[in-house]
């Protein structure tokens, strides 16, 4: 049976993204989050997979209690189990530390319900940008990995997958179990259904293990086990805008433009 685990993350709105001045991390409490959208892609993949050949999606996620909502979210659109790996000394975590957490949940996955084909990850979250947790789960795990993938394909007990680059595209080849992350926007994350979401509720779907039910090293995991140093903070202000309207004639307004765009110094002309 084909089996994927999507591992996905809560993260801030990109309009209340706020750094503790102390710990240098982002706060999650009291700030609005939803699955960041690269994993909303990853998991639209899985779900179309699972369509095609069958099998089964767990979904894995990392973060305070009030995230459980995502993998409620997540077994909505269609996902099987989901995974719920919190403990207060994991807060905090770079992408070092969560990288490590995975892949021991993962390995537990595997101990528990049975060999894994494909370990799916967001190509890179909205709150950081690193694009590092995914090829570090497959660093641990000593697995293939295919990152910045647009499409999926399954053949002869293989991975065919489309890889985007800056000039086109490379098509890759890999044995399974591999680690693959999907390129935001690749495809149209579908909604919850109701159902779906009954199930999230009532079902039993969703677990939740700390680190010593997984064994974890806790000089691994958390803030403690992070290498990441933020030195410094800065708060950017930007400029207000003047909010110039043109009028009139195309003719009229464009050369106004270029007056004020000359005014300003954004552009100069040859003399």
């Amino acid at each position: 049976m084909l089996r994927i685990i999507v591992c996905i993350k809560e993260v801030p709105r990109a309009d209340q993204l706020e750094i503790d001045p102390k710990t240098g991390t982002l706060r999650r409490t009291g700030v609005e989050s939803d699955i960041n959208p690269p994993d909303l892609n990853a998991l639209e993949m899985a779900l179309q997979l699972k369509e095609k050949h069958g099998g089964e999606i767990i979904v894995v996620t990392m973060g305070p209690p009030f995230f459980r909502k995502s993998l409620e979210k997540a077994i909505g659109m269609g996902a099987d189990r989901a995974i719920l790996l919190t403990d207060r000394r994991m807060a905090g975590a770079d992408t070092a530390a969560t990288a490590y957490t995975l892949s021991e949940a993962i390995k537990r996955i595997g101990e528990e319900f049975g060999k894994y084909d494909l370990i799916f990850f967001g190509e890179e979250t909205t709150d950081s940008s690193t694009g590092h947790v995914g090829p570090g789960v497959a660093g641990h795990l000593g697995l293939p990995q295919i990152t910045y993938v647009s499409s999926v394909e399954l053949k002869d007990n293989k991975v065919i997958a489309k890889r985007v680059v800056e000039d086109g595209y490379e098509i890759w080849e890999s044995t399974l179990p591999a680690v693959i992350t999907i390129n935001f926007g690749s495809n149209t994350p579908r909604q919850p259904t109701i159902t779906g979401l009954l199930k999230a509720k009532r079902a039993n779907v969703i677990l939740e293990w700390n680190a010593d039910y997984l064994k974890l090293d806790i000089t691994k995991i958390g803030l403690a086990g992070s290498p990441t140093i933020v030195s410094k903070i800065d708060n950017v202000v930007l400029p207000k805008r003047k909010n110039i309207i043109l009028t009139g004639n195309t003719k009229d307004s464009v050369k106004q433009l270029i007056d004020y765009l000359i005014k300003d110094g954004v552009i100069e002309l040859d003399s």
